[in-house]
This record gives C-alpha cells, structure tokens and sequence, in this order.
C-alpha cells in the first residue's frame, strides 16, 4: 500500500510541475511580446 502511494505522490508532483513550467513559459513569452511592442522607437509609430 505504501509503494502505491509513492507512485500516485509521483505521478502528482509530476504533473504539478509540469503545469507550473507550463505556466511560466506561457507567463514569460507574453511578458517578452509586450516588452518588445513597448521598447518600439515611437518614430514608428507616429
């Protein structure tokens, strides 16, 4: 029984992480567009 729990604890932490990693690329790709629209010369857009 204790072995069981072990691999379902595993199987949470996993996705747990893989969820976060998820997250915080999605986070700083959006973060990284918004940067580049706003770090634009205003010469462009006048």
């Amino acid at each position: 029984m204790n072995d069981n729990t072990d691999i379902n604890t595993g199987l949470a932490a996993s996705l747990v992480m893989i969820v976060l990693t998820v997250a915080v690329v999605f986070l700083l790709i959006s973060f990284y567009r918004r940067y580049k629209r706003a770090a634009k010369p205003t010469d462009e857009q006048e």
